[in-house]
């Protein structure tokens, strides 16, 4: 019997040795070995940048640079790179070399930045089906969770099935809740502004309270005000996974019960619970025979059964489930509001720059509504309002880089990149880049968008603000209708002029933003 013991012991001991062991070799394999094999990998080919540094790479001095260049405004222009992106800029000085691909590293892994516009294309097409974006972190899944974290097959189900709710005759739908939105934004600034005829509004706070109504109706219909809850909550959620990133220096932070780190989990509990119960209810409502909202929660739970109906034969085919239908209902809230409150922001802020494209804004409006309420004919006939938008999202596009990961050995113009490389397709530097654009590309020039975005890009993808290919933003639509719905109501009703308190400090917080508000004047027309 102790014979026995002994034996099991000694295989007790020798699987706990084999675990740790294998347990050390991972963990070597994912900090240094497979690291130094990468940089070799890309070195071998001509690239260059800077060392792998065990174990967090460029990510303290990148952090540091961003820091730096926050600290004052900059002097009113459309020169902001080296604000938003001075991490990025100095790579490029340093490494940027004749192939214009220098490479830094985001924890052990190489991010190679990619200039050239034929190579962006290669990656963002995925014609090969290995260039996908990196997988979400468990942090980053609390707010880009649903479709905007998967890839492969699972990414392309969830396309097919939220894809209806998208379409251009259900957006149409959704006017209605874009309108009235928009009368008490306009009914609410009339109010500000009573008999003095002009008021100083920071309106970026503003345009964040009037996406979210937007989305909350879209999204809920009558259990908006549910929803506008759920995005108060997503808010302070964002801003708690910045802090979460401004840590990266203390391994493992977020598993450390900090006070943000248990507010974190406990605002993703609640959201959860909010969001199953309006689920509840919707489902309750369907098996009751009772008619399906033209919301979006409505569209998707429909889109949901229907899909599974017609794959019920597909062995592969997998219905969504109640926790799938959550994350995809607060990836809208996140997406959808961050968006289009940048969106609305930073033309509100240029018009009031460049006055004499609002005055041909608001005539161009005049023309078309009169003071009658914008429709959706009318908006798509708003050529100057859409030629300014684009110029927007071109100088202030609301993310400024996209990332990707290889995932197979791939050949990508002259490189073969290893799979584990991921490559930083740095909109903001394309969006200004002289070579691409000319030497106004810091300019605002809505003009360049005349004749439409081929002739202005010269069919080259260097304009690309939603993304591009099978990955393009599937709110795209949704989106520039509401900023042409309520630029036009806007520019109908007030002129604006840029306050003298205004001090202009774009930052990179998720999305591009104004650091210390948005000021300006309105003037009742």
């Amino acid at each position: 019997m102790a014979d026995g013991l002994l034996l099991r012991w000694g295989w007790w001991c020798a699987a706990a040795a084999v675990a740790v062991a294998f347990s050390f070799w991972r963990a070597a394999e994912w900090l240094w070995l497979r690291p130094r094999r990468l940089e070799r990998a890309l070195k071998g080919q001509g690239l260059q940048g800077s060392r792998y540094r065990f174990p967090f790479g460029d990510l303290k001095e990148d952090v540091q640079l961003i820091r730096e260049a926050s600290r004052t405004p900059i002097p009113l222009s459309h020169r902001i790179v080296p604000r938003v992106a001075p991490d990025l800029q100095r790579r490029l000085e340093l490494y940027g070399g004749k192939n214009k691909m220098p490479y830094g590293w985001f924890g052990t892994y190489p991010r190679v930045i990619i200039m050239d516009q034929e190579v962006v294309r290669e990656a963002l097409s995925n014609k090969s089906g290995h260039v996908e974006k990196p997988r979400a972190s468990s942090v980053e899944k609390l707010l880009i969770s649903g479709i905007g974290s998967h890839i492969g097959e699972k990414w392309a189900e969830r396309r097919r099935i939220i894809n209806p709710a998208f379409q251009a005759e259900r957006l149409k739908r959704m006017m209605p809740v874009f309108s009235s939105c928009c009368d008490e934004l306009i009914s609410e600034w009339e109010n500000l502004i009573g008999n003095s005829g002009t008021y100083e509004l920071n309106v970026w706070p503003e345009f964040q309270r009037f996406t979210s109504n937007v989305i909350s109706q879209a999204a809920f219909g009558s259990s908006y005000k549910e929803g506008q809850r759920i995005f108060e909550l997503q808010r302070e959620q964002a801003q708690l996974v910045i802090e979460n990133a401004q840590n990266l220096s203390i391994p493992l932070f977020r598993f450390i019960p900090t006070q943000t780190n248990r507010r974190r989990n406990e605002i993703q509990r609640e959201v959860v619970a909010l969001l199953k119960s309006m689920i509840e209810k919707r489902d309750r409502a369907i098996r009751n025979g009772e008619v399906i909202h033209d919301d979006y929660l409505g569209l998707l739970m429909d889109s949901n059964s229907r899909h599974s109906e017609e794959k019920r034969d597909n062995l592969r085919h997998i219905k969504l489930s109640e926790d799938d239908i959550v994350d995809e209902c607060k990836l809208l809230y996140f997406a959808g509001h961050e968006t289009i409150t940048v969106l609305l922001t930073w033309t509100m802020i240029l018009l009031s720059i460049h006055r004499s494209w609002q005055e041909q804004a608001r005539e161009e409006v005049l023309q078309v509504f009169g003071q009658n309420k914008p429709d959706s004919d009318g908006l798509n006939r708003l050529k100057i309002v859409t030629m300014i938008l684009h110029e927007v999202l071109r100088l202030y596009p609301p993310a400024i880089v996209l990332a990707r990961q290889i995932y197979k050995e791939l050949k990508l113009g002259e490189i073969t990149f290893p799979p584990g490389v991921q490559l930083l397709l740095p909109i903001i530097f394309i969006h200004h880049s002289k070579e691409f654009w000319g030497e106004d590309a810091e300019e605002f020039n809505p003009e360049r968008f005349a004749a439409g975005i081929s002739k202005a890009t010269k069919n080259q993808l260097i304009f690309f603000p939603f993304g591009w290919g099978p990955r393009i933003c599937i709110g795209q639509s949704f989106s520039l209708i509401e900023a042409k719905m309520v630029l036009a109501k806007i520019l109908q009703c007030f002129s604006i002029e840029l306050s003298p308190a205004y001090a202009h400090a774009p930052i990179t917080l998720l999305t591009l933003q104004p650091q210390y508000g948005a000021q300006v004047i309105l003037h009742k027309i």
